[in-house]
């Protein structure tokens, strides 16, 4: 990565205009496209340098700002761009979407247009179970004899409720009585405008592992797709301190200090057992039959090579 923002005006120009209006496929009937953007890597670093002076620049180039901006979650600059979206989702991945409020939104009306006659659809390979430790999130994929059922009930329901919207409108009834029992698998579009800062934000969330799979798609798509192509400064130092990096809390730092002290005088070298671990964590954590933040603890170690991970 060069340590300066590299590419020209008319460079630019020519990228932002190759990228606008395409439209990257997420789900079997669902879309992200960029429309605009005001700004890229460049606005960060003039707006940065607006309140650090003239002089910032002798000791530090674009990126290595960029990348202490991030790193150290001044979050101002990164508002000084924004990122218009056109996006296609089904309206269920939608709520979850629009729960991010720091956006501006206009979306597909159904009370003065017709529903979109497209709704998300499930092959039988792709039904998840609820999962065990997670009360919001799936688990492992159900059996294919169980999937394909469940498909072919989904395929009745869907083609059911359109007939059903369908004679509706035919009926006379108004549209915004007629949309009423459309399922949460019909697609709506909307446009959808955020400024950088906002947009990280909701990629961090929503790339994360631990996000329902549907918005992930869409998220992880904007992000690889659009983001990484007109930020690529930007988007390198999100990887390096959001998406790849592990936050560590007072109590994960007393967990490896008690670790790795207790290891020294054992001369027990890492990879750490679970009875070791177990041995200095968190005494909150200790009369816990269940704790997420034990479980977290856990994960960040594993991570670091400090603990073996049990499902291997």
């Amino acid at each position: 990565m060069s340590s300066e923002i590299a590419l020209t005006p008319e460079e630019r120009l020519a990228q932002v205009n190759e990228l606008r209006w395409q439209k990257f496929s997420v789900l079997d009937d669902g879309f992200v496209c960029l429309v605009d953007v005001m700004g890229d890597d460049s606005s960060v670093v003039q707006a940065a340098r607006v309140s650090y002076g003239d002089g910032t620049r002798k000791v530090s180039d674009d990126r290595t700002l960029i990348r202490y901006l991030l790193r150290h979650r001044h979050t101002t600059p990164f508002e000084m761009a924004e990122v218009k979206f056109l996006v296609r989702v089904p309206m269920d991945c939608w709520r979850q979407w629009i729960r991010h409020r720091t956006a501006n939104v206009n979306e597909y009306s159904t009370r003065y247009s017709l529903a979109i006659d497209a709704a998300q659809t499930t092959p039988p390979e792709e039904w998840r179970t609820q999962a065990k430790n997670n009360r919001q999130g799936s688990g492992d994929p159900l059996s294919p004899e169980v999937g394909q059922k469940l498909t072919q009930q989904e395929t009745e329901l869907q083609q059911h409720m359109k007939d059903v919207y369908n004679e509706r409108i035919e009926a006379g009834v108004a549209r915004e009585q007629a949309r009423k029992d459309l399922p949460l698998a019909t697609y709506t579009e909307a446009y959808w405008k955020v400024d950088l800062h906002n947009l990280l934000h909701f990629l961090a969330l929503r790339m994360d592992s631990h996000a329902q799979l549907e918005i992930r798609d869409y998220a992880t798509t904007i992000g690889e797709q659009i983001v990484a192509k007109l930020f690529p400064v930007v988007w390198e130092a999100f990887q390096d301190y959001r998406m790849q990096s592990a936050f560590l809390t007072r109590l994960d730092v007393g967990v490896i200090q008690r670790l790795t002290a207790a290891a020294a005088e054992a001369a027990a070298p890492p990879p750490f057992s679970e009875e070791m671990f177990l041995a200095v964590q968190d005494p909150s954590w200790a009369s816990l039959k269940r704790s997420r933040e034990r479980d977290e603890c856990r994960d960040k170690l594993i991570r670091m090579g400090l603990m073996a991970d049990s499902d291997e």
